[in-house]
């Protein structure tokens, strides 16, 4: 039998991980303005995007796992806010990421805590090149999705295609982003 605190800390992070479900049913709702029924949901966006920050990071020199830790919770706020598209944003006041968080992980254990709080602030401040990194891996996860939606027949995504790649800072990634524009979704068939 395990002590009060463990129980506790166990149940908080259970909690928590429940919380986390909420991602994998919480769709992206800018898709919807171009008529995306049933887009990605934030899990499967925050998924690619962390294999991609890892991959960027591998190249720019940062630390591919913390890249990819960053990427893993930069949306994780969401199962409080949900999936703002940017055109609501200026008519909200929402709290920030790192203020939600601290609300978030109040459950869990000190270190797990920590950890997060400390991956949430440094993907914000994007002082790290595991956090610019992983902040070019978001933007070039939606051009990639904007292509997807695009090749499956949805119009008016040059936007999204457009405003991610302008905004990619790293080397390596404004190579995947043009690469992502000129490349099949479908051409790792082909291999």
């Amino acid at each position: 039998m395990t002590d009060d605190t463990t129980d506790r800390d166990a149940v908080g992070v259970v909690a928590f991980a429940y919380e986390r479900s909420v991602l994998k049913r919480l769709r992206r709702a800018g898709w919807w303005h171009v008529g995306v029924r049933d887009p990605e949901s934030v899990a499967e966006h925050s998924l690619r995007v962390a294999q991609l920050a890892a991959l960027i990071a591998s190249e720019e020199g940062g630390d591919p796992g913390r890249a990819a830790y960053l990427g893993m919770w930069h949306d994780s706020q969401e199962t409080r806010i949900g999936d703002i598209p940017h055109s609501a944003k200026p008519y909200m006041d929402v709290a920030s990421n790192e203020r939600i968080t601290e609300d978030q992980v109040a459950v869990l254990p000190k270190a797990a805590a920590k950890s997060i709080r400390e991956a949430v602030t440094e993907y914000e401040a994007a002082e790290t090149i595991e956090a610019r990194c992983a902040k070019d891996a978001d933007r070039l996860e939606c051009l990639m999705q904007a292509v997807e939606y695009g090749e499956a027949g949805y119009k008016r995504v040059a936007g999204w295609t457009e405003s991610s790649r302008t905004r990619i800072q790293t080397d390596f990634g404004r190579r995947l982003a043009e690469a992502a524009l000129h490349t099949s979704p479908l051409a790792w068939r082909d291999r």
